[in-house]
């Protein structure tokens, strides 16, 4: 029998609030890192692979830091986890803004990317999900990742504006100060140890097992590869992009009215308009894993992504494809998280959600290393983006295919339901 309206659990608790300022914060300052990469390559005069590998391995070492410092985590407390992800990643935004040698500065970017860790969605995805309540856990997993796409709104541009007025090193020691500023919201982050008697039995040990033999798992972790290549290739290298390959903005026209003349001003813009559809493409992605099957509107948004980017490669970089593919990739972008960490939550339980999204993330975080690292390189090779975009389309279209076999039942029962 349903709760009276009046005695039912809030959506917009202080750990979902809290939350949502760790994330916002954390993935602003992500999400500006391509607004750099003209700059630093035009100061030391390397190679646009050298400032790529850098933000390719601080993907991967946010890739690998997820699944442990989701196990910090659940050993020693949430709030143990985000102060140690936001001292690794104030740390490395300080030092890289003294590196002058390429290996220095992707050598740091280690210590950011275990940051992002810290304070991204492994963590604060898990802490979100086990204070909600059984009903509000999808939306609540949503509106927590939208918070990350509310950060790219603002990142690239405040980055653009800062490099306007300071050197490119000022502005990163600016943002180490502001990720250390996240700390003032942790003693919202406080929440129960919501899960069912089963999985409190079991040890850390026992679910990696159980998780690692279950074929479903591993088609969870393969298909979460294709949104990590395409997140990371769009957010390091689009500006570059849209500045290099997209036509003239009309100087009399709609654009320009709004003081977006160049193309290297559209290409930050482009960043936030993703960020900005994303907000409510993320948010409905969770409305609707409440209601219908999460691996089909996971097929089903990696169908839709396969096809959109396909179609903005296909035709020619305008200023107004630049626009209609922002919205229109935006609207798909993060939409993926709140679903692959709901199924994940669904099949195998709260109690190692961290451990074990994190994992499964570590492949999010693979794809997104060879999709910046590939984007450099080739671009250095070929002298634009095209083969490596296309690259993208095609493990787009691999993710969408094998979502369609997964198991979405709870490996467990009873368990508590993650819908």
């Amino acid at each position: 029998m349903s709760q009276p309206l009046s005695q039912k659990a809030p959506l917009f608790t202080p750990v979902l609030i809290g939350g949502c300022i760790v994330i916002l914060l954390g993935f602003a300052i992500r999400a500006s890192f391509g607004v750099f990469q003209i700059p630093i390559a035009e100061e030391f005069g390397w190679p646009r692979a050298e400032f790529s590998l850098a933000i390719a391995i601080q993907n991967l070492a946010w890739g690998i830091g997820q699944p442990l410092f989701g196990a910090v985590a659940e050993r020693f407390g949430d709030r143990k986890a985000i102060v140690l992800g936001a001292l690794f990643y104030a740390a490395g935004l300080l030092l890289t803004a003294f590196a002058m040698t390429p290996g220095t500065m992707q050598l740091l970017e280690v210590l950011v990317g275990f940051g992002i860790a810290g304070t991204g969605f492994g963590v604060i995805l898990a802490v979100v999900g086990r204070a909600a309540s059984d009903e509000n856990r999808s939306l609540a997993l949503g509106i927590a990742t939208a918070a990350g796409s509310a950060g790219q709104v603002i990142g690239a541009p405040i980055a653009e504006i800062l490099l306007g007025q300071f050197p490119w090193q000022t502005v990163f020691m600016i943002f180490a100060v502001a990720v250390l500023a996240v700390l003032l919201v942790l003693p919202m982050m406080r929440s129960p140890a919501m899960a069912s008697k089963a999985e409190l039995e079991q040890s850390m040990g026992q679910a990696l097992t159980q998780a690692f033999k279950d074929p479903s798992f591993s088609l969870i972790f393969l298909g979460f590869f294709s949104c990590g290549y395409q997140l990371a290739f769009i957010t390091a290298h689009f500006p570059a992009m849209v500045t290099e390959m997209c036509g003239a903005i009309a100087p009399n026209g709609f654009l320009a009215s709004l003081g977006i003349t160049t193309t290297s001003t559209l290409g930050a813009v482009a960043i936030s308009v993703i960020g900005l559809a994303n907000i409510a493409g993320t948010i409905t992605a969770a409305w609707a894993g409440k209601r219908w099957s999460k691996k089909y509107l996971l097929a089903g948004i990696y169908v839709a992504r396969t096809i959109v980017a396909a179609a903005f490669i296909a035709l020619p970089i305008t200023p107004g494809s630049v626009l209609i593919f922002s919205l229109l990739m935006g609207a798909l972008w993060l939409a993926t998280v709140p679903l692959t960490s709901g199924l994940v939550a669904h099949i195998y339980g709260l109690r190692y959600m961290g451990t074990l999204y994190g994992i499964v993330f570590l492949s999010h975080q693979i794809g997104g290393f060879l999709g910046v690292w590939l984007g450099g390189t080739l671009y250095d090779a070929y002298g634009d983006y095209t083969l490596v975009w296309w690259i993208g389309v095609g493990v787009g279209a691999f993710s969408a295919i094998v979502h369609l076999p997964i198991r979405e039942k709870p490996i467990n029962a009873p368990m508590v339901a993650a819908q």
